[in-house]
């Protein structure tokens, strides 16, 4: 019985897998647009609490929500297509300031003049050709864009559906009591995953303002697009953060051809992300987390490689999901536990 169990849900996994891979384009956005309205939903509720605003209607602060968010993912996408262009713009200047770099560093070991030095120089800097990665870059940008606007449109019929979702899950239980309860469940999942993502994209924010103000102040290029890139990066746990700061502190070696320069970079960029990391997200986090670190670990893995960057962004919110819905399964109960981070759920 317990061989056949295993079995089953080995199969189940590899199927639920194989479907998640090619159902990507479709997935995807509709998953991004249920995230993204848990947050719309508690900025709306957080309106009702301002003082004149609080005077319209629920569904008028949602539309005011929306069209905000809408807003905001122009404004996002538009400015990684300017900020694309000129990156691509003075890439041949960065060229020439990474060749002196690598003479330099050359130079201080004192195998500038040696045969092999050459040889190793020719087939790897020499090989390569950064012209040739911006085309499929360009089109991955014109993806996000298409992205973008079905993330939007979703979320707007998704918006419509809430008014009446509670009544058709009552009728479709066959039931009041029976409906209130699975809509109890997924008030619980809204309020989790709202929480989580409200305090993130805080953070995020403070994180992204701190760094364009350091990469300004010491004057690494295009500061606002790294600031967006490194707050962006920072909702994938843990390994987001790292890479949201390689990014600038690179681009300040090969802008600069200097070492130092890419030193203060590398310094002041990592106080910043060490502050926001250690300090303000656990304080204003609080419970709202509520995931083992290892089960963080494996839910980046397995989403990362199922969608890439996207499904690192998603792990979080659907495993806390996934830990809610087993813990009211009387049969799940014990594997929710073991998922959570300290064993309450």
């Amino acid at each position: 019985m317990k061989l056949g169990t295993i079995t089953f849900g080995t199969a189940l996994a590899i199927m639920l897998g194989w479907l998640f891979w090619m159902g990507k384009p479709i997935l995807l956005p509709v998953l991004t647009a249920i995230i993204s309205l848990y947050v719309l939903s508690a900025a709306a509720s957080a309106l009702k609490r301002v003082p004149l605003v609080n005077l319209l209607p629920l569904w008028a602060l949602r539309v005011i929500v929306l069209l905000l968010f809408s807003a905001a993912l122009a404004l996002l996408f538009f400015g990684l297509v300017a900020n694309f262009n000129r990156v691509a713009g003075a890439i041949p200047g960065y060229e020439q300031n990474l060749d002196a770099l690598v003479g330099r560093a050359a130079t201080m070991f004192g195998i500038e003049d040696e045969p092999n030095w050459a040889i190793v120089r020719d087939n790897t800097l020499g090989r390569i050709d950064v012209a040739s990665y911006l085309a499929p870059l360009a089109n991955q940008i014109r993806g996000v864009g298409a992205t973008l606007f079905l993330v939007v449109l979703y979320a707007a019929f998704f918006f419509a559906e809430r008014a009446v979702f509670a009544d058709k899950v009552s009728i479709a239980l066959g039931g009041l009591r029976r409906g209130r309860k699975a809509v109890d469940l997924v008030d619980r999942i809204n309020t989790r995953i709202s929480d989580y993502l409200l305090v993130k994209t805080f953070v995020n924010l403070v994180l992204g303002a701190v760094s364009f103000a350091i990469m300004w102040l010491i004057g690494v290029e295009f500061a606002l697009f790294w600031a967006v890139l490194i707050a962006f990066l920072n909702y994938v746990p843990y390994f987001g953060s790292l890479i949201g700061v390689l990014f600038p502190v690179l681009l300040s070696l090969v802008q600069s051809g200097s070492f130092g320069f890419a030193a203060l970079a590398l310094a002041t960029l990592t106080v910043a992300q060490v502050y926001v990391g250690a300090v303000l997200e656990p304080r204003l986090m609080g419970r709202t987390f509520n995931l083992s670190p290892a089960v963080v670990l494996l839910a980046l893995a397995f989403w990362g490689a199922l969608w890439g960057i996207a499904g690192a962004i998603l792990a979080v919110p659907l495993t806390a999901s996934l830990v809610i819905v087993l813990a009211e399964i009387d049969a799940t109960r014990p594997i929710a536990v073991m998922l959570s981070a300290r064993g309450r759920i």
